[in-house]
């Protein structure tokens, strides 16, 4: 069975992790990136996720990796979303609710207040329910 083909998806942190280090997933992320390129698609991401990527990729590859990461996303179809105080509402109630890290309840959040899709491969989506509130797209 065909996965759905979405208008708007919000990616998470472990989404451009997998794509900058050619992980399960890069494929379907580069495939995103393409359609968002020729204005098929609408992509996302949270300022917490954002935070999220650079704190990893600081923390494994170094400062200057972490640089120009954030440069090369900069350059991305993606629309950087800054979190107020409606959004992180919304990821506390998610967050409550999960068993969910508090960052990948802002991509969350993201995702429904933008009628989105998340896309993840992250394995604490798995099971948890979030499902219900929130459409999931898997890496693989």
């Amino acid at each position: 069975m065909a996965k759905p083909e979405y208008k708007r998806y919000v990616l998470d942190s472990f989404a451009l992790i997998a794509y900058f280090e050619g992980e399960k997933g890069q494929e379907s992320v580069i495939g995103l990136l393409e359609r968002a390129a020729k204005s098929r698609c609408e992509l996302f991401l949270n300022v917490v996720n954002l935070g999220e990527i650079a704190y990893i990729v600081e923390r494994e590859r170094g400062f200057s990796k972490t640089q120009e990461t954030l440069a090369r996303i900069d350059e991305l179809p993606i629309s950087i979303c800054e979190t107020d105080r409606r959004l992180a509402l919304a990821a506390a109630h998610l967050k409550a609710r999960y068993p969910i890290a508090y960052a990948d309840c802002f991509a969350a959040a993201l995702a429904q207040d933008k009628d989105a899709a998340l896309v993840t491969g992250d394995p604490e989506f798995k099971n948890t329910g979030a499902d219900a509130e929130v459409s999931l797209v898997w890496l693989e």
